[in-house]
């Protein structure tokens, strides 16, 4: 197996996340929808409710006081956000025939475990898992290539990730994502000039994991350099779930990804040169009177027009105090055999 991505394109990831809504048929045939939309893989999250949390009511695992989850306790959210681990088989097997490749955030050990029997090919570091160094080591175990994202990681947090991955595997393939840990995100607080600086930074492959609506975000990425995208898919957000509110729709999705092809596409590479073809619809200088061989040549007798089949309009003032050496008709292109 080779363990790393092709990112010589843009490696567009559609995001299941919740919104199978616990119905199975749901999970399926919105992945067959992700496979029309053109996008590369398609990314779950494997993990039960305690992978994160416990069922207690206190200050501390209670009731969500504010947001998009608003007097939902943690543990109940989890319960209902948690694809379960049955499915994982048969949804990665269906992405596979459709020409995806599906792979998954893990949150615990025993997640990890369950997705090496089903031989994952990447696996994802959340955001707010960017600190559980324990979690990114036995991951890091298992040589595949991993994609970090960085939503909640200042600076440190993310230098002790790629250096405790490299402590395990020095070769394993790491990548970076860009991330607003919002739900949904405000455009003001994408700040995705970070993108290039992260590159400089630390020589990585560098995405972008996006939470505002639209696509607006991907594409201003890509324009920056990112070589990842990653952004949650909905059949329908009318149906609703728990993160309805920041995924796009199929043609939304699709549309995405055509602008985002498009605009990998226009980057293309530095290039200050033309072609001749293009150099020939440019100005050069004309005569614009009926010369005599041994006429000398006057400011009025040449001018700058199109196209350029003459000599560049630069070397006007070179060309004046010059004689003919032929005879010239209007409208011929300057040339230096004909002048002395």
């Amino acid at each position: 197996m080779n363990n790393s991505i092709d990112f010589n394109k843009v490696f567009i990831i559609a995001e299941l996340s919740a919104n199978h809504n616990n119905d199975l048929n749901l999970a399926k045939q919105t992945i067959l929808e992700i496979a029309k939309s053109g996008a590369n893989a398609v990314k779950v999250q494997t993990f039960t409710a305690e992978s994160f949390t416990l069922d207690i009511d206190n200050e501390f695992f209670g009731a969500k006081k504010s947001g998009l989850w608003k007097g939902l306790k943690p543990y109940d959210l989890f319960k209902t956000a948690a694809l379960p681990y049955e499915w994982h088989s048969v949804l990665k097997n269906l992405a596979e025939e459709n020409g995806l490749i599906f792979f998954s955030s893990p949150f615990d050990f025993e997640s990890v475990d369950f997705l090496e029997k089903l031989n994952i090919p990447i696996y994802k570091i959340a955001s707010l898992e960017i600190n559980d160094i324990d979690l990114i080591k036995y991951v890091a175990q298992t040589g595949k290539p991993i994609i970090l994202s960085t939503g909640v990681a200042e600076l440190n947090d993310i230098e002790l990730a790629i250096k405790t991955i490299r402590s395990i595997n020095p070769n394993i393939q790491i990548s970076l994502l860009k991330c607003t840990s919002e739900y949904p995100a405000k455009f003001i607080d994408a700040n995705l000039l970070t993108i290039s600086n992260m590159k400089e930074t630390f020589g990585l492959t560098i995405g972008v994991s996006d939470h505002t609506p639209g696509s607006t975000v991907p594409i201003v990425s890509v324009a920056l350099g990112a070589k990842i995208v990653e952004k949650h898919f909905i059949l329908n957000r009318n149906s609703g779930g728990l993160d309805a509110a920041f995924s796009l729709e199929p043609q939304e999705f699709t549309n995405m990804v055509k602008s985002i092809r498009e605009a990998e596409s226009s980057l293309g590479q530095v290039k200050y040169s033309i072609s001749s073809e293009l150099k020939l619809k440019r100005r050069s200088l004309f005569f614009v009177n009926d010369i005599k061989t041994g006429q000398i040549i006057k400011h009025s007798d040449i001018k700058s027009l199109r196209p350029g089949y003459g000599i560049e309009p630069k070397e006007f003032d070179n060309i004046i105090g010059m004689k003919a050496s032929v005879d010239i008709l209007r409208g011929t292109p300057v040339k230096w055999d004909y002048l002395k």
